[in-house]
């Protein structure tokens, strides 16, 4: 820790006096959320400081706040309207998990706010049939017998096991009411337009039968089935007449199909069509799908239905010129809209939009602390793997140093099955202000970029999944880009297992590596991720390492705890205690596998951080650790 320390005091003369400090990267956003009002008068915004987290209120006609809620140093996942009287929060919290011997949980916990009485009032904190105070997913917001009303999802005890059941919630009081009990295989709810019960969705991970049941007033009626042992079909949730209901399921080439089913259990005549990470978009309070949004390459698509909803959208982007612009919230009528916009030269900002007037308010940055001499440009690479499978990315370059010879950060993204995408990148732009080139890959196993690039991905861990990374190295070398001399890798979950695979399987390419909640003993995190998700989370994981059982010649082969003799670079290792999705163990046995042979490796636990770094304080030991350690083994300059 002494020598991480001295790192850090190095890396503070280190940095060029024009860079903002690390801190203005690290920190939490200081706009995390922000939701219009149905109506549209007013606007909700969760501003952060520090730790502390609050909900203010902001009347857009007078301007003046209605509302200054301060909700501590809780992990805020997300804030609704329900109607324009009251607000639905929802917060997180890792606690010891009542139905497991080895972790923690991360729960989900609902309050709602009345903004006339200023009163807060935790959602099933007293109920007469949940039998746990927690919440499943986020709420759903409807009118019912026209007046707003929350949709949650909790739990009720039966025969030993767990059913996922609908409560509805009184904004008035507070209480609740089971409205429908799930079974054991219970997984999602859709609740339609007038708030009445319209779908349920079971699944058991063992057999892989899959099912969505629609309620009709003649029962309830099995609208369709599949058995999927890995890639079931989901609820996408309420379609496009506020009475059917819509779900996805992968067609013969991979790519999302929706198909729509109305209130009679009966399919649409068309599937709605052929997408790729598609997300709906809803209808303030009554929750109609009215478009919906998805990444196409490096470009925002926005689809809609209704064709002034089109126009109105098309006005908005075209307002905005060249600068990325995404949709936060519409009013009821969309006629005012939240806005997030991305100039490339200045930190993400809030807007509110007010078509009617021609208008535009500026709600504030996300990243206020940092001008435009603080951001790094970011440009879209491609090139071919070894084997010529064609691929792409991003690349960030620090600001004020010519394109030639740099030393060079890459940067895996996590997953594997996720993508980087265009845009703002908090951590990428922290690295590249102390220096250093950024490569972010969009390896093959990633998602949302066509189904044969996620495909190529399957058995590849360790392999070509990483090899793609020295790949996009070999490519900026050979362009004289970055100096293939001064590299390091630096990720988090699956890119801090690509950062540790950097460092002891595709050896010679690294100077230092950082893996930040990495796996490292494939076999050991397959066990564990079974024991919590059940079989189809074990066959996922196995897709992509390769192994159908975790059989020992397979996975072992691929562990960076097993291969820590072979490691070519020096290590830090930064992993929270309370993790839930990779446990601190992984990190653990990697320090012991390496200071057992001998290799230099530093470990840093980190008390109370999650694997998503949603506390500021521990977000900015991470960023300082890591350049730190960076800074040390492969100097800017």
């Amino acid at each position: 820790m002494k020598t991480l320390l001295a790192a850090v005091l190095l890396l503070a003369l280190a940095v060029p006096a024009a860079a903002a400090p690390l801190a203005a990267y690290g920190k939490l956003p200081s706009i995390e959320q922000a939701t219009i009002s149905p109506s549209g008068h007013a606007v909700a915004v969760v501003v952060t400081d520090g730790e502390q987290r609050t909900v203010v209120v902001k009347d857009l006609a007078s301007g003046a706040v209605t509302l200054r809620g301060l909700l501590g140093d809780n992990k805020i996942r997300s804030v609704q309207w329900a109607g324009d009287r009251h607000l639905v929060v929802v917060a997180s919290a890792t606690l010891n998990s009542f139905d497991l011997q080895d972790g923690f949980r991360e729960w989900l916990f609902g309050s709602t706010i009345d903004l006339a009485t200023k009163k807060l009032t935790p959602m099933m904190r007293r109920s007469q049939k949940a039998d746990m105070a927690t919440i499943f997913d986020l709420p759903i917001v409807r009118n019912y017998k026209g007046e707003p009303a929350v949709f949650v999802q909790g739990v009720i005890f039966s025969g030993g096991r767990g059913h996922l059941s609908l409560f509805r919630i009184d904004l008035a009081t507070g209480g609740d009411r089971l409205v429908a009990e799930g079974t054991a295989d219970t997984v999602d709810w859709t609740v339609d337009s007038q708030g009445q019960v319209l779908a349920e969705e079971t699944y058991n991970p063992g057999s892989g039968e899959w099912a969505l049941k629609v309620h009709t007033p003649g029962g309830w009626r099995q609208a369709a089935a599949a058995t999927a042992k890995i890639d079931r079909p989901v609820m996408v949730g309420l379609g496009r007449d506020g009475a059917s209901v819509i779900y996805g399921q992968r067609g013969d080439d991979r790519r999302w199909v929706w198909r729509e089913i109305g209130a009679d259990g009966s399919p649409s005549a068309t599937a709605i069509g052929t997408l790729d990470s598609a997300s709906p978009i809803r209808a303030a309070l009554d929750g109609r799908m009215i478009g919906y949004y998805a990444l196409a390459g490096n470009e925002d698509r926005y689809t809609f239905y209704d064709a002034a909803d089109a126009r109105a959208w098309q006005d908005i982007v075209a307002a905005y010129g060249d600068e990325r612009v995404n949709l936060e919230s519409w009013s009821t009528d969309r006629r005012r809209i939240v806005v997030r916009v991305e100039s490339g030269t200045e930190a993400p900002r809030y807007a509110v939009i007010d078509l009617a007037q021609r208008k535009a308010e500026w709600l504030g940055a996300q990243y206020f602390e940092l001008t435009p001499d603080d951001l790094a440009p970011r440009e879209p690479v491609t090139f071919k793997a070894a084997d010529g499978l064609s691929l792409s990315g991003y690349l960030t370059l620090p600001r004020g140093r010519p394109a030639k010879n740099l030393p060079l950060i890459v940067f895996p993204h996590g997953g594997p099955a996720s993508r980087d995408t265009p845009g703002f990148d908090w951590w990428a732009q922290a690295m590249a202000s102390r220096g250093y080139a950024v490569l972010q890959v969009n390896f093959r196993g990633s998602e949302g970029l066509g189904p044969r690039l996620l495909e190529a991905g399957f058995g590849e861990w360790g392999r070509k999944m990483q090899t793609d990374l020295s790949d996009g190295v070999r490519h900026l070398a050979g362009q004289g880009v970055v100096d293939p001399r001064r590299v390091c890798i630096v990720g988090a979950s699956y890119g801090g297992y690509a950062a540790l695979a950097g460092a002891t399987i595709d050896t010679g390419v690294y100077r230092c590596a950082v893996s930040v909640a990495g796996v490292a003993d494939l076999k050991r995190q397959v066990a564990w991720s079974r024991s919590r998700g059940g079989a189809s989370t074990g066959r996922y994981w196995n897709r992509f390492m390769g192994a159908d059982t975790g059989e020992e010649d397979v996975l072992p082969r691929y562990s960076p705890a097993a291969l820590a003799g072979k490691a070519d670079a020096p290590i830090l290792l930064i992993h929270g205690k309370d993790d839930t999705v990779v446990p601190l163990e992984q990190s653990r046995i990697m320090a012991d596998a390496l200071r057992k042979a001998g290799k230099p490796v530093e470990l840093v636990v980190q008390k109370g951080a999650d694997h998503w770094l949603s506390r500021g304080d521990t977000r900015l030991e991470m960023l300082t650790a890591t350049m730190a350690f960076v800074e040390k083994h492969n100097p800017p300059n």
